[in-house]
């Protein structure tokens, strides 16, 4: 009932575990947000045994476009989230209304058939609602009302972060909490790849449902090994800053694709199916007939896909012996590679626009300039975001300079938070 969450909500232990949460300056307005969403679920669906939930966006901080070959990354869940109040209604309807998107819709578990689109947050849902049935867990109706000031458009996953929210609900009401956040991932992956037509890997959900500073093997997929890194940025006076250069305008749909594709082409000339099953040396030892097999793109991507993964190992090892500047070194390699080897700063259907690249230009004429600091692109490229990780005494200067030259409201500072998808009911 709204009563009693609203009690749980005045708790000590809910002004705490909102601190850690979105940080210990945000516990109040946290605890006003819930507050919030419980007034308008009564108000949408009547006075139920409501819970609450929340799934964090989330920052990669190294191994771009790994994941689907089954490589390395080293992510993080951020102190932005999807928030949700919910309660089972005892019906075989889900009803969700998403207030950030200005959308209301329900979902009869009767028909779970994507639509000819296979696009959209319905379709979403239904392949959430579907990958539970297929993997033999139960579903039934619920009612939700969803918030989210996880970026759109911006390489931190907000997508991810819905399906993975959307998966502790089903998991804490019909599953008695039993489904491990390995499962969650896939169930999100499964909906990407199926209804909605997306290639995606099991990076953005599982970085979205563990929480915390995390590395991830993904080498054997069904069982991908997860090792959370207790490292506090903070600590060492820096930030994660996300530049959002703008959405492009060209359809990238294809260019996303292609990276997987080309990489498992390479992969394919030698009777594999994907780069992680490879050795880098086999490759460079059969170079020409490979070339000629895959071409020279998916050459150069395979490559990155390697030398990657290496540095996913380096940078995590740097972390935990507290040799920073190897780190950041580390960030920027991996940049480099990405712009260079992995060519997903630009989309080849429209090369004047090049919002990516500019701004990795302005932040490292910046760093250039202060000597300090270390950038690379964010997420799956073509357009989009770029990541900046800098002393804590240049963040204003930096984000003056870079919305000054690409708009107000385009570079967020942003923390690693320690919760994956949570119910948050549960860990009070």
């Amino acid at each position: 009932m709204k009563i009693e969450v609203l009690k749980t909500l005045d708790s000590p232990k809910a002004r705490s575990l909102m601190g850690k949460l979105y940080g210990e300056g945000c516990a109040e307005e946290s605890v006003a947000r819930y507050k919030e969403l419980a007034e308008k679920f009564e108000k949408e669906f009547g006075d139920k045994d409501m819970m609450m939930f929340s799934s964090p966006g989330r920052t990669e901080i190294s191994g771009n476009h790994t994941d689907h070959n089954h490589g390395k990354v080293l992510a993080g869940s951020i102190n932005l989230d999807c928030a949700a109040v919910a309660a089972k209604n005892g019906t075989d309807k889900v009803n969700i209304v998403s207030e950030t998107f200005n959308q209301k819709f329900s979902i009869d578990l009767g028909d779970l058939a994507p639509s000819s689109k296979k696009a959209g947050t319905v379709d979403l849902v239904k392949g959430l609602l579907k990958g539970f049935e297929e993997m033999g867990y139960k579903t039934g109706g619920f009612d939700a009302y969803v918030t989210s000031n996880v970026i759109s458009s911006a390489g931190v996953s907000s997508s991810a972060a819905f399906e993975m929210l959307i998966c502790s609900m089903i998991n804490t009401f019909f599953n008695d909490s039993r489904m491990d956040i390995v499962t969650y991932a896939h169930i999100g992956k499964y909906s990407e790849n199926h209804y909605w037509n997306k290639s995606s890997g099991l990076l953005d959900q599982m970085a979205c449902a563990v929480g915390g500073l995390i590395t991830i093997d993904f080498k054997d997929p069904m069982k991908p090994v997860v090792e959370q890194i207790p490292f506090d940025f903070g600590s060492h006076g820096h930030s994660l800053i996300i530049v959002n250069t703008g959405r492009g305008h060209a359809d990238l749909s294809e260019d996303y694709s292609s990276v997987p594709r080309e990489m498992k082409k390479v992969a394919e000339y030698f009777g594999k199916e994907v780069c992680a099953q490879l050795e880098e040396e086999d490759v460079l030892k059969n170079l020409a007939k490979v070339r000629e097999y895959a071409g020279d793109r998916s050459v150069m991507r395979a490559l990155h896909f390697f030398e990657e993964n290496k540095r996913v190992e380096a940078e995590v090892a740097a972390l935990k012996e507290d040799r920073f500047d190897d780190f950041l070194a580390g960030i920027t390699a991996s940049g480099n590679s990405s712009w260079k080897w992995l060519q997903n700063c630009y989309t080849n259907s429209d090369v004047q626009e090049q919002g990516i690249s500019v701004a990795l230009a302005l932040t490292e004429l910046f760093i250039e300039e202060k000597k300090r600091g270390a950038c690379r692109i964010h997420g799956g490229g073509f357009a989009g975001v770029i990541m900046a990780m800098l002393p804590n005494d240049l963040v204003e200067e930096y984000v003056e300079y870079m919305e000054g030259a690409l708009g107000k409201g385009n570079a967020y500072k942003m923390s690693i938070r320690p919760y994956g998808a949570i119910c948050i009911d549960r860990e009070l």
